[in-house]
């Protein structure tokens, strides 16, 4: 989108400009503001004056974000009130009567239709503008890269000699012939011509732009039947020509560059020359050469043997794209964005560069995603680039690189793990690359569409490190989604299979490791208010495998939290609890209840006030053994010292305001209430605010109040009521009825 980027905020460690910010919302939201025509288009429902660069920003907007349509095109057919000069269409997907009603009446300058639909052919867009007398006169730059010449149907009836105002012309990666070039060389302004990749047999035309073109584009003219000295026979004779580019990334073995480098006197008002990819290139050819002409800016040497000789180092005011070093390499991907072949290669050797990168390159990483966003179907790009988008955002690195940068690499390699599901190295650098604290906690991408792509990454591969970040970076994505997207993905059957076959491995194994720990929090937050997720976990022996890991390490506290913790949240579902009510599990629970460890007494006791909680009929063992766990849960709480740290995170205290209406059981109360008191005195800004919008401080006043409070749980309801008393004096805040969740911790 080369016409509309100068226009636009790109800085990306500042934040994005109101202007774009806006544009945005517009064109997302476009049929908020409009009406439809009978045909279908869409029309501004107040005819609004836009200023003339923020119309031609709008449509960039629109089509580089894959907006425009047949229908979203048409609020520009009002040329009074939306005015096109610089119009960029480019992959948008328009038809050709669309194209004539909403562009062509406009005096356009430029026009970039760069890779749309073949539905809209070149001859298309040469008839529409022939609709617009002043558009022959006025339009001087038009970019028709990738387009359809024609249709085989019908011959072509308007040409390109019609635009007689035109300077510019890219005809790159077009079947575009010989006759057509007669026709082009007939402009009387044409300039600068790129025919690359094109069907052009025969240069012989250009002669009738000797006097005037400054710009000849020939990259990969792969059908040219001229010999190297009847090329260069036409090419020397341009005497005012000032860039020429007669690269080639398909490696062929003409000596075209080697012979024109060696020419004496040729090309004298030259100040740019690509012959990247070509053979039989030197230093000292190259070197000769510029010297021989001192306004030389620009020499293109990527894929050459030559650009090793300080004089070709690019670091002064000749640049120089190739592979000799960094300077170099970033010339090129920043020059070649569009060319495969050439992305390709710089990467390669950007690459061998990362490895030993210290500090934070955000002017690099930009180029890499330049290319990433250019060639997402192609493989070796994707390859490349993935493993340099590790080494340059890797440990520390990617604190230093801008957010909205890492946001859009971040949804790259997401893109990438989709169109090559099966690829295993690039998998691999994408979850590399993904598996970093800073674009985990920090980065806004799709954590959901993240979560998904992981998983099934995970229930394909058996690699051991690898398989340790996937659950890392499952658990950290799971705990942060909503509650409807982690229940989503926690009632796809097979992520909770594959989820407990690794605890199973580890658990036969009775290795305490990252991966283990790392799935069991996976799990955790998976089956957070979610009873299609503890359903699952249930119906495939978790609870089994569950007091198995726990006999596996009676030893480890934070296994242990993390079982538990899961448990309390298969315990707050109540249709579960008859699958709890077990004497074995019971008495593993009991047993944790009087650890010395706060953190597992603790989701111990939660586990036995959620299956005490709803009464003795639904009570179906040993009576007496729920009155002795009442009492123990009771004395226990009492006996908890307040831990120095937030111990637990919370989305939500839904679950809890059951528990508090249970009088009958103060144990049950007692533990509701002790959590609730936790978590307000270690965060009140977070948690009693929290509290306040769910209505907890009227419940919480219900149970203070209430006759049969027992004086245990009555303290800390005064006590967590303190709290919100004064978090409302210091913040104003009312106290509103809205629900949440509850977060666990990862």
């Amino acid at each position: 989108m080369a016409m509309a980027s100068s226009f636009l905020n790109t800085d990306d460690a500042s934040p994005a400009a109101l202007t774009d910010l806006c544009l945005t919302y517009v064109s997302q939201n476009i049929e908020c503001f409009c009406v439809k025509r009978p045909d279908g288009s869409l029309c501004f429902r107040e005819a609004v004056l836009f200023p003339q660069e923020l119309a031609d920003q709008l449509l960039a907007k629109m089509a580089t974000e894959g907006l425009l349509n047949d229908s979203t095109v048409g609020v520009f057919r009002n040329c009074e009130y939306l005015r096109l000069r610089r119009a960029c269409v480019r992959t948008a997907r328009i038809s050709a009567e669309a194209f004539q009603k909403a562009l062509c009446p406009h005096r356009l300058l430029e026009l970039d239709a760069a890779r749309v639909n073949a539905d809209l052919t070149i001859p298309d867009i040469l008839q529409g503008l022939a609709t617009n007398k002043y558009c022959q006169e006025s339009l001087q730059r038009l970019v028709l890269t990738g387009l359809t010449m024609s249709s085989l149907e019908e011959p072509i009836r308007y040409r390109f000699s019609s635009l007689q105002g035109l300077r510019s012309l890219s005809l790159a990666n077009v079947d575009f012939y010989d006759s057509g070039l007669v026709d082009v060389c007939s402009l009387p302004r044409l300039e600068s011509l790129d025919l690359s990749n094109t069907s052009v047999t025969n240069l012989s035309p250009l002669l009738g732009l000797k006097e005037r073109l400054r710009s000849l584009t020939l990259h990969q003219l792969k059908r040219l039947e001229m010999s190297t000295a009847q090329l260069l026979g036409v090419i020397g004779q341009l005497d005012v020509l000032q860039h020429l580019d007669i690269s080639d990334d398909k490696q062929f073995t003409s000596d075209v560059a080697r012979q024109l480098l060696g020419q004496p006197g040729i090309l004298p008002a030259l100040v740019s020359l690509d012959v990247s990819g070509r053979k039989q290139v030197t230093d000292a050819a190259v070197k000769a050469f510029v010297e021989e002409r001192p306004g030389m800016t620009f020499v293109g040497l990527l894929a050459t043997d030559a650009g090793f000789s300080d004089f070709l180092s690019g670091e002064g005011n000749l640049k120089v794209t190739g592979e000799a070093n960094e300077t170099q390499i970033c010339e090129a991907l920043r020059r070649y964005s569009e060319r495969e072949g050439f992305v390709r290669e710089a990467l390669f050797h950007l690459f061998s560069l990362t490895h030993v990168m210290e500090k934070p390159r955000p002017d690099i990483l930009k180029l890499v995603v330049l290319g990433m966003k250019n060639h997402p179907a192609t493989l070796n790009v994707q390859l490349a680039a993935s493993a340099c988008v590790f080494n340059l955002t890797k440990q520390d690195l990617a604190a230093g690189m801008p957010v909205r940068l890492l946001s859009t690499v971040t949804q790259l390699l997401l893109e990438a793990m989709r169109t090559f599901p099966n690829h295993q190295q690039l998998q691999k650098n994408c979850l590399l690359s993904l598996c970093s604290d800073r674009i985990l906690q920090e980065v806004p991408f799709n954590r959901f569409e993240a979560a998904k792509l992981v998983m099934q990454w995970l229930c394909n591969h058996e690699d051991q490190n690898m398989q340790r970040m996937a659950v890392a970076i499952i658990s950290i994505l799971a705990a942060k989604l909503s509650t409807e997207q982690t229940a989503q993905l926690g009632a796809e059957l097979f992520i909770v299979k594959q989820l407990l076959h690794i605890v199973r491995q580890k658990a036969t194994q009775g290795m305490v490791d990252a991966t283990l720990k790392f799935t069991l929090s996976a799990l955790w937050n998976l089956t957070d208010e979610s009873p299609t997720t503890c359903r699952h976990f249930i119906e495939n022996q978790g609870l089994d495998l569950f007091i198995k890991v726990l006999e596996s390490f009676p030893n480890e506290s934070s296994i242990q939290q993390k079982v538990l913790g899961l448990l309390n949240n298969i315990a707050e579902v109540g249709e579960l609890h008859g699958e709890l009510m077990v004497q074995g599990f019971l008495d593993h629970i009991r047993t944790l209840l009087h650890s010395q460890e706060v953190e597992v007494s603790y989701f111990a006791a939660g586990i036995l006030a959620h299956l005490t909680s709803r009464g003795e009929e639904a009570w179906t063992l040993s009576p007496d053994l729920r009155s002795s766990l009442l009492e123990q849960l009771h004395a226990v709480i009492t006996k908890w010292p307040p831990p120095e740290c937030e111990m637990v995170a919370y989305r939500s205290f839904n679950p809890f305001f059951p528990l508090l209406e249970c009088f009958h059981t103060p144990g049950v109360q007692l533990w509701a209430a002790w959590a609730m008191q936790h978590v307000c005195s270690k965060n009140a800004a977070r948690y009693c605010s929290m509290l306040l919008e769910e209505g907890g401080q009227q419940q919480l006043e219900l149970v203070h109040t209430h006759p049969q409070t027992h004086a245990d749980v009555k303290k800390l309801a005064k006590s967590i009521l303190e709290s919100l008393q004064n978090h409302r004096a210091r913040t104003g805040q009312p106290a509103p009825t809205q629900t949440s969740r509850r977060l666990p911790p990862q």
